[in-house]
């Protein structure tokens, strides 16, 4: 398209309750794989090439103008504080919409509107010279919305309940997104009504006024009538979702060979990037801005938030990853976590029941089953025992415990923090370490075992005369 910098901008109409959601959430902020619904139509938005946007808020504005200005912090916020429709809202923003040729009006609860729609929408009516556009899609069963009857180069809508018996058997219906020049909308917009069963004031209403002034209104017929489902309850929340999963893993299987045994069970989030090559098995979950880098393997009940894994990892199943990284050619689980930034560096490894929390593994080392290392760096080729554990916590603060590379931890060792050990160090099994141990030596920090010589006999013994009494 060719346009000026700023001919069109985007507004967003969410200010509904929601209330058939049974939520004290606003609608908008419901999550849709991990993301709010709100998410969506205004990535599409910006995906499509609408730089400038605006969100009109009201049910719980302060909560969805927060989460607008964390996440998407060039958009205008415009309040709604009384809802009286979408017509309301549009004449709410016209101070907003007036900056610019034309506006896309879209619902913040369609969360499937796709970038190339919008686009094509855009594009029809510019070059149609129309005043008003909308999009447009075909129904097996149109009950309840607004039938688009047209007449040679002539469009209308009308709502389903003032329809007659052959305008409701038309199934092209109006999707409710629009997108007009606003010189034209300007011209309605303070002619719109609340005279209605509602009491509000209708958006749809700006076309049949626009064409009555001569302007030119045009349905821009779309195929895929999916893009269009809003979002009123949970059942159909989570129906969204199921169709934004297989879009986002369909696409990943084929245009970046994902290799995906049962795309039905993985949920991956709508900002996860992954590389070639990547083996997923079922029921994975990857969630937040995840990257799985060329080669890697997932198996099969991860779940990954907001963490990298390099090119060439294993995840052999059931690992939890949030905030950190898995290095190149480096493994995890089965039935391993790793938290708050932990790392496991080039072919190093974690195991069975280990939990490694603000923690670096160093190459090549190894924390193989049944231990928890936290607030510690651990050097190169490092072997850690079966039962090890930083206590990193004294009441206090946390404190830091540095291991040394080429070392070999026997098992159940307790480092006390902060402590610091060496390269090539040995700990002896069950001790506890308090206190600096230098390169090359051995810690052992247990009590001398004592052996009582006769102690079943006399316990025997004992347990008898305690019954005879």
């Amino acid at each position: 398209m060719n346009q000026p910098e700023k001919s069109c901008g985007v507004l967003l109409l969410a200010a509904g309750k929601g209330t058939r959601m049974r939520s004290k959430t606003p609608k908008v902020l419901h999550l849709m794989l991990e993301e709010p619904i709100l998410y969506y139509p205004l990535r599409a938005s910006l995906d499509a090439g609408f730089e400038h946007t605006a969100v009109v808020v009201g049910y719980e504005g302060e909560a969805v103008e927060h989460w607008v200005k964390e996440n998407f912090p060039d958009s205008s916020i415009i309040w709604q504080r009384e809802q009286r429709g979408t017509g309301h809202a549009a004449k709410l923003a016209q101070e907003w919409w007036s900056a610019y040729d034309n506006v896309i009006v879209l619902a913040g609860d369609a969360p499937l509107i796709t970038s190339e729609t919008l686009k094509y929408l855009a594009e029809r009516h510019i070059l149609g010279g129309s005043d008003c556009s909308f999009l447009s899609f075909v129904l097996d069963d149109p009950t309840g919305y607004g039938r688009v009857i047209r007449d040679g180069d002539k469009v209308r809508v009308v709502e389903h309940k003032d329809a007659t018996e052959s305008e409701r058997a038309v199934r092209e219906v109006n999707s409710g997104m629009y997108i007009f020049r606003t010189r034209a909308l300007a011209s309605v917009i303070d002619d719109l009504s609340c005279k209605n069963a509602q009491g509000e004031y209708y958006l749809p209403d700006a076309l049949a006024l626009i064409a009555a002034r001569g302007g030119k209104v045009e349905a821009v017929l779309a195929g895929d009538s999916e893009q269009f489902l809003g979002i009123n309850d949970q059942i159909q929340l989570a129906n969204a979702s199921r169709i934004m999963r297989d879009r986002i893993v369909f696409s990943l299987m084929r245009n970046n060979g994902l290799h995906c045994m049962d795309p039905s069970s993985v949920w991956i989030g709508p900002k996860v990037k992954i590389g070639r090559d990547v083996t997923i098995h079922p029921s994975v979950q990857l969630w937040g801005e995840t990257v799985v880098e060329d080669g890697a393997f997932i198996g099969s009940f991860s779940v990954l938030r907001n963490s990298v894994v390099r090119e060439n990892a294993n995840l052999k199943g059931s690992v939890r990853l949030n905030d950190s990284t898995i290095g190149p050619r480096a493994s995890a689980g089965p039935f391993s976590f790793m938290r708050e930034h932990g790392e496991l560096l080039e072919n190093a490894h974690m195991g069975r029941f280990v939990e490694i929390k603000k923690s670096v593994v160093g190459k090549d080392s190894k924390v193989p089953h049944l231990s928890y290392i936290g607030d510690t760096v651990i050097g190169e080729n490092t072997n850690i025992g079966a039962g090890t554990i930083t206590c990193n916590y004294d009441g206090v603060k946390k404190n830091r415990t540095k291991i040394g590379s080429n070392c070999l931890i026997g098992s159940d060792t307790m480092f006390v923090a902060p402590v610091e050990v060496g390269d090539e160090v040995s700990t002896a099994a069950g001790s506890v370490i308090t206190n600096r141990i230098p390169d090359g030596a051995l810690g052992v920090g247990r009590a001398r075992q004592s052996n009582i010589e006769g102690w079943s006999e006399r316990r025997r013994k004992k347990l008898t005369e305690g019954k005879v009494s």
